[in-house]
């Protein structure tokens, strides 16, 4: 009786793994994947950047005195010539004043020695009075011209002082936050003596440095002027910079450079570069920073993956790689650079190959699949 239930109980087991030898063998799922195809890639530098109104002028307390009105909407559009800030006027005023008092003595004296003067020119022509006097008194006409020219220069500085109290704006533009409130004393440290600044944002400047070896690769792509020139006639844009904003996405607008300093800085190893972007939409603001990038080669031919096809490990990277059989295999490839949401590959993959696309973590070593070529959508603004 026991080796009947024994034989009946190796009969269950033996029955089990075979059913469930069949429930494992699954049937090839369908997995979309890409289909690798060599192209050329435009390849990028990224440098960090601070980016400054077109033009950004600050707005100073040429005289001291206390802030008697503030003109304007702070954060807000100022035009050329508009009343910004007033200084009390006062004690200018008074100075003005004492200055005119002193040009009315001058001109008072220089009345009275030009009087003695003509008195005395047709006494000295009969020797009636000697040469000593007219002299004198020539002297004396001299001395009050140049005091009342002085008296007038320092009525003009008073004056000019006086309208030191008003302060307008130098250009049209947006002007920021006040240094300064209305009863404040200002124009002496450490008073406010810059109450503002006004900026221009129809353009913006981006400054950014450059190492000494960054420096050359890219002169070196771009030599001289007059290839640069040719460049352009011919439709090669690479001369034209791209600015990616804080929040990774790609400005609509191309830049130029303006200007590369004169020297690279001994301390730092590196070297100044200005580029200008136009900025219609007034959409970016000085202060900010964004990384400037620089076109400066081509590579032909390359092997080019999306980047959510590979796996990253410790460094190391991997795909699914679909052979002849519709196998999955595990490939490790070399990446050498990667732009925009691709990789391009050294070595691992060729012309041809397919890869997983989606899926990526369902997929094992081993798995027979349909593969379903897939073009690969990017989810990102364009960074080319």
């Amino acid at each position: 009786m026991k080796k009947v239930y024994f034989l009946l109980l190796l009969s269950a087991i033996i029955f089990s793994c075979k059913k469930g030898d069949k429930q494992q063998a699954m049937p090839p799922q369908p997995f979309e994947v890409y289909e690798i195809q060599t192209k050329s890639v435009p390849i990028y530098e990224e440098f960090v950047g601070q980016i400054y109104g077109e033009k950004d002028i600050p707005i100073r307390a040429r005289v001291e005195g206390f802030l008697e009105g503030i003109h304007f909407d702070e954060g807000e559009r100022v035009e050329k010539g508009q009343l910004l800030y007033s200084i009390d006027p006062d004690p200018f005023q008074e100075k003005v004043v004492a200055e005119e008092s002193k040009v009315s003595e001058a001109q008072t004296v220089l009345v009275q020695a030009e009087s003695d003067l003509r008195r005395i020119e047709p006494l000295a022509a009969m020797d009636a009075v000697s040469q000593q006097e007219l002299d004198m008194a020539v002297s004396k006409r001299d001395a009050a011209i140049s005091s009342l020219e002085a008296a007038k220069a320092n009525l003009n500085i008073a004056k000019i002082n006086k309208g030191y109290c008003k302060m307008y704006a130098p250009i049209e533009g947006i002007i920021g936050k006040t240094n300064a409130r209305e009863g404040e004393f200002v124009g002496k440290d450490p008073n406010p003596v810059i109450l503002n600044t006004v900026s221009q944002l129809r353009a913006i400047r981006v400054q950014f440095f450059l190492t000494e070896p960054d420096y050359l690769k890219i002169a070196r792509a771009y030599l001289t002027d007059e290839e640069m020139e040719m460049r352009r006639v011919e439709g090669d844009d690479r001369a034209e910079l791209e600015l990616i904003l804080a929040d990774g996405t790609l400005y609509d607008q191309k830049g130029e450079v303006d200007f590369i300093d004169r020297n690279i800085d001994s301390s730092t190893g590196s070297i100044l570069v200005q580029a200008s972007f136009p900025n219609p939409q007034r959409l970016i603001r000085p202060g900010q920073f964004a990384r400037v990038r620089i076109r400066v080669r081509e590579d032909e031919n390359s092997i080019v993956i999306p980047q959510k096809c590979a796996k990253e490990l410790q460094g190391q990277f991997s795909v699914m790689f679909v052979n002849n059989e519709n196998v999955l295999e595990s490939k490790t490839v070399e990446v050498t650079d990667k732009v925009g949401e691709f990789y391009i590959i050294k070595e691992g993959l060729n012309n041809g190959d397919k890869i997983i696309l989606e899926g990526i973590q369902k997929a094992r070593s081993g798995m027979e699949i349909i593969p379903q070529v897939t073009e690969f959508v990017s989810q990102q603004t364009p960074q080319s």
